[in-house]
């Protein structure tokens, strides 16, 4: 399913920055003597995929080359001949190590891949971190921090244990050093370097990269720990649409919608954790072990047996992928899901924090003023008094 997901929002990816997948009409190349024309190049830069037979198989003729015809510095090949045969694919090259896709030398299918990042994905990533800074900034000075309305008990409740507590902090500090050293690994060309220089980002990103390649383990666990410990508490209930319907009580002073222990707005950024986070640590795994863990042949398969390439215009996709494509759909897919991630978790930052009185006391000392508690959970305080009440019925029976 998961897979299934990921193929869907890459099959709409693909309409962006890939040929449209119709073949331009054939040329007359008697003009150039075989050659490219104008028109090719056009259709090119259009994005329109051509038939380059005409260019692939000129790869010149090393065997059996006459001493009449004439000669290249690799007698029946020229030079340009080898650098067509290395760019399709098709130079008999040797390695002594890194099998298959070492072989692959000059990968100029791989352009669209480098526009797209450097084009599409950086600047409107960069764009939807700051938008939702910005909008959290003008967000409190409108409204202000979320105080608690009415009169502190100075009594506390549990909220969060120790083992969940544990888990929250997992996961939340690796996916900081996770977002940062991403952020610098896409963006360090752009931004640090004209800041820093070269010589100091190579130290940098070199860095970056040990962190975010080890740490990514610690997130997975985490990952794992908040779906054991949460998962049960984060299922939809009726109480949910009356929250969504008042708005959560953020937008206006003194509405308290009820909630159980976790409200429709928290299970909005948990199930978005889980869902976002599974994609991007299975993409993330297969980008640490590229050759053993290929993702996106199978997805593509998938997506072409339901027909919603062609329904969407693309067409049928390729479903053979040398390892480097295969790594370029997973950075992708894994950066776009980071992004958004980054800023659903920067917006939990800010209620968690700055935003709202009290509310960082529950993956702090777990414990919670109970005001708090009865303002915005009534439905969990509620149930944890009447379990109090039980109890304590059960013990003077005793």
């Amino acid at each position: 399913m998961l897979r299934f997901l990921l193929g869907i929002l890459l099959s709409f990816v693909l309409i962006i920055v890939q040929p449209t997948g119709v073949f331009a009409q054939s040329s007359d190349r008697s003009a150039t003597g075989g050659a490219q024309t104008l028109e090719d190049i056009m259709a090119r830069q259009q994005k329109i995929v051509i038939d380059d037979s005409f260019r692939r198989d000129v790869t010149g003729n090393t065997e059996g080359a006459a001493i009449t015809d004439q000669l290249g510095t690799l007698g029946g090949a020229s030079d340009p001949d080898l650098w067509r045969a290395l760019r399709y694919g098709s130079a008999n090259v040797t390695v002594s190590t890194g099998g298959e896709a070492a072989k692959s030398v000059i990968q100029s299918g791989g352009m669209w891949w480098l526009e797209f990042r450097r084009d599409v994905l950086a600047p409107f990533g960069s764009y939807l971190l700051l938008g939702t800074i910005l909008l959290l900034v003008l967000f409190y000075l409108i409204r202000g921090k979320i105080r608690i309305d009415g009169e502190k008990t100075g009594e506390t409740i549990l909220r969060f244990n120790t083992i969940e507590r544990m888990g929250h902090w997992i996961l939340g500090i690796s996916f900081i050093l996770l977002g940062v050293t991403g952020l610098i690994s896409l963006l360090g060309r752009m931004w640090i370097i004209p800041w820093l220089g070269k010589d100091a980002f190579a130290t940098l990103a070199l860095a970056s990269k040990w962190i975010h390649n080890n740490v990514s383990f610690a997130f997975i666990l985490g990952l794992i720990m908040i779906v054991v410990v949460w998962a049960k508490d984060n299922i939809p209930n009726r109480a949910d649409l009356q929250w969504i319907a008042q708005g959560g009580g953020i937008f206006k002073k003194g509405v308290h919608p009820p909630a159980k222990r976790f409200n429709a707005g928290q299970k909005v950024i948990f199930w978005s954790v889980v869902l976002f986070g599974s994609a991007i640590s299975v993409t993330g795994v297969s980008l640490l072990f590229p050759h053993s863990i290929p993702l996106f042949e199978s997805v593509f398969q998938m997506l072409n047996a339901t027909g919603l390439p062609q329904i969407v215009g693309y067409g049928e996709i390729s479903t053979v992928l040398s390892p480097q494509e295969d790594m370029q759909f997973a950075q992708l897919w894994h950066a776009v899901l980071a992004f958004m991630l980054m800023a659903i978790v920067i917006a939990h930052i800010y209620i968690g924090s700055v935003g709202m009185e009290g509310a960082f006391a529950a993956v702090g000392s777990g414990e919670v003023e109970k005001q708090w508690a009865r303002e915005h959970h009534s439905l969990w305080v509620e149930s944890i008094e009447e379990k109090q009440a039980n109890e304590d019925e059960t013990a003077e029976a005793k």
